[in-house]
């Protein structure tokens, strides 16, 4: 099996596990990461099998996606032997999915695949696109959209994470892309306001 007819395998995997997300962590986001992550692989000179595959890969041990998401991480691990991957590319790989979360703190990845893996869904996560997956996830969380005292909404959620994103990029090219997505993101908060 061929690095094509792997991806076409992963790709197939991932389908089978994100199609029905509600939350905005839906296949199609981990196809926009995948995308996004390959392209700055290739500004980068790294390696764009193991950021592409990661970037596919990356929520699938997701404590808030999954009651058990050990149990996927095992699963995705048996998945990748089945495909023909070596032991260092699926430990790669899980070091990379590993190191990829806003939640676990602000950390840096030891190798330039994670650091691109981290900018592109860093990426999926501001912008217009941000924005929607934004108040999907706070919708299927029973999260309100904006209160005056309460903390937990989704419009807080643009402070504690969202606008913050932008500086932790690590890549120029990740930069470049996600200008104008902060902008797009700042005026839409200036009209929010407006509007409540």
């Amino acid at each position: 099996m061929n690095g094509r007819e792997r991806m076409t395998r992963i790709r197939e995997y991932v389908f089978q596990l994100f199609h029905d997300d509600a939350t905005g962590h839906d296949y199609y986001h981990m196809e926009r990461v995948a995308r996004t992550a390959n392209q700055i692989a290739m500004n980068e000179k790294a390696d764009i099998f193991i950021c592409e595959a990661a970037a596919l890969l990356h929520d699938v041990g997701d404590a808030k996606l999954f009651e058990q998401p050990e149990k996927n991480v095992e699963a995705m691990n048996s998945f990748l032997k089945s495909i023909g991957l070596t032991a260092e590319q699926i430990a790669f790989l899980n070091q990379i999915i590993n190191e990829v979360s806003f939640s676990k703190g602000v950390q840096v990845p030891a190798t330039i695949e994670g650091r691109i893996v981290q900018d592109a869904d860093r990426i999926d996560a501001i912008g217009a696109i941000g924005i929607a997956r934004t108040f999907a996830y706070g919708g299927a969380n029973q999260q309100m959209i904006h209160h005056d005292t309460d903390k937990n909404t989704s419009i807080q959620h643009f402070y504690d994470k969202l606008l913050k994103l932008y500086d932790l990029l690590h890549t120029a090219k990740a930069k470049e892309m996600a200008v104008s997505r902060q902008r797009f993101m700042e005026q839409y908060l200036e009209q929010f306001y407006k509007e409540w």
